[in-house]
């Protein structure tokens, strides 16, 4: 933290003296993460002067370090044509993802500057849905056909090995462009110039369509090792890989989103986001549990008399919907990760549902019997510790049983069991934890007056 504030302040001191030389060739040894640390530190009225004088390359590498409000924000304050310069240099998935947002007339224009080839892979990939393997690939990878020599294979990989992401992996294409299989730079170094492609190729192949989901790459991820996955389309022809460092972002996106949605905060909020923007994105939520929450306002007033009877109920109150919400919480972030790591079928689910009862029996008797013991000796009411204590226990094995199905439910309807949210949960579980509590306290009410 201290080296990256001395280089802020050595950017200040250079941009002061206006020797931009040495602020471009000091950026020309830091790492992109380390160059956008920089820039973030600068004061604003500095900002707009260093972008002005920095370098396109050093724009290029530190822009995907950024979110996309904030890449778009960046290219729009250095105008047009560098922006189309910066643009060329980044890879083809951070660059679709952009040019998403583009305005027609600058996305035509763009494309209209760079090479044919490119632009119609790029508007490939646009047509393709967002967050699917078609609009996170790449097209810099390298491939061999399935009849060359050991000999050529090695020649391509050697003249065209700065053009691509990866070259440990090299994917062995018949002469219809379809994946027949993959071969290590490793094993043509070591084969017989002579020998065939096809000869010494790995067939077991582990691909995923163009229309896969984000979800469902990141389910293959935690299954198996990969330095690139292929992306094919209908007739399993390579359409492009998704790299290694685009596959970690896959994880670390799928991660952010499923806690943003567990936290009733499903879009992007960052250190960086303007308080109004982060309220207006938190407040629907937040709005929508309020209104939900009212209900149970609504069954407390219909329990008016009760409480007025046994004051001692309210004491309870809260540590009832409280226990209640946290079980159903922790079931349903067990189960959202549980949906992410494997596959889901009917017996797994009944398992998985037996499974959380049985748990919630043993916490709701655990918990039951000492919060009867407490009320017992708190209130010294016998029949007061009876009604808590069995409260509880219904309502833990009602607020796991929620937690569990619930997301089960989503799951099964194609929708985001992460939308199960622990607010959403927990307000839910509020209700039925007080419904369960003043009916067995009514039950009971001549024995607690």
């Amino acid at each position: 933290m201290k080296k990256i504030q001395e280089d802020a302040l050595f950017v200040i001191e250079k941009l002061k003296e206006e020797k931009y030389d040495k602020i471009n060739e000091m950026f020309t040894t830091k790492k992109p993460y380390d160059l956008a640390f920089i820039f973030q530190n600068l004061p604003e009225k500095h900002r707009a002067s260093m972008l002005e004088h920095l370098n396109e390359a050093s724009i290029a590498s530190m822009l995907p370090k950024f979110n996309q409000l904030k890449q778009l924000e960046l290219l729009g304050k250095i105008g047009p044509a560098r922006a189309n310069k910066v643009l060329a240099l980044l890879d083809t998935d951070i660059l679709s993802s952009l040019l998403r947002h583009f305005p027609k007339a600058d996305l035509d224009r763009f494309l209209s500057e760079i090479n044919d080839t490119e632009a119609q892979y790029l508007k490939q990939m646009m047509s393709y849905e967002r967050d699917t393997a078609g609009s996170m690939m790449t097209n810099r990878y390298l491939s061999v056909q399935l009849e060359d020599t050991v000999a050529a294979a090695v020649e391509k990989a050697r003249v065209h090995a700065m053009y691509s992401e990866t070259l440990f992996i090299i994917y062995v294409l018949d002469k219809n462009n379809r994946l027949a299989g993959t071969v290590s730079y490793r094993d043509l170094v070591i084969a017989q110039p002579d020998d065939l492609v096809k000869d010494i190729m790995l067939k077991q192949i582990i691909s995923v369509p163009y229309t896969a989901k984000r979800a469902e790459i990141n389910k293959l991820l935690k299954r198996y090792d990969f330095s690139a996955i292929p992306v094919l389309d209908d007739q399993e022809r390579l359409l492009g890989v998704i790299t290694f460092d685009d596959m970690m972002q896959i994880v670390i996106q799928e991660a952010n989103e499923d806690i943003g949605k567990l936290s009733a905060v499903n879009k992007e909020i960052d250190f960086d986001t303007k308080p109004v923007t982060a309220a207006k994105r938190r407040l629907p939520w937040l709005i929508a549990l309020l209104f939900i929450g009212l209900v149970s306002g609504s069954i407390i007033a219909g329990f008016e008399d009760t409480l007025e009877k046994v004051v001692a109920l309210a004491f309870f109150m809260p540590l009832i919907a409280g226990m209640t919400g946290n079980t159903g919480t922790q079931s349903l972030a067990v189960v959202v990760r549980g949906l992410a790591e494997q596959d889901i079928n009917p017996k797994v689910v009944t398992r998985l549902i037996f499974r959380e009862f049985r748990v919630s029996l043993i916490i709701g008797v655990t918990c039951g019997l000492l919060i009867s013991l407490i009320a017992f000796i708190w209130q010294g009411n016998m029949h007061l510790g009876i009604v808590v204590g069995s409260s509880l226990l219904l309502t833990l094995i009602l607020g796991t049983l929620a937690g569990t199905i619930v997301p089960l439910v989503l799951y099964k309807f194609n929708l985001d069991p992460a939308v199960a949210s622990g607010p959403l949960i927990t307000t839910i579980n509020d209700i039925f934890s007080l419904v369960v509590y003043f009916s067995i306290a009514s039950f009971f009410l001549s024995k607690l007056v």
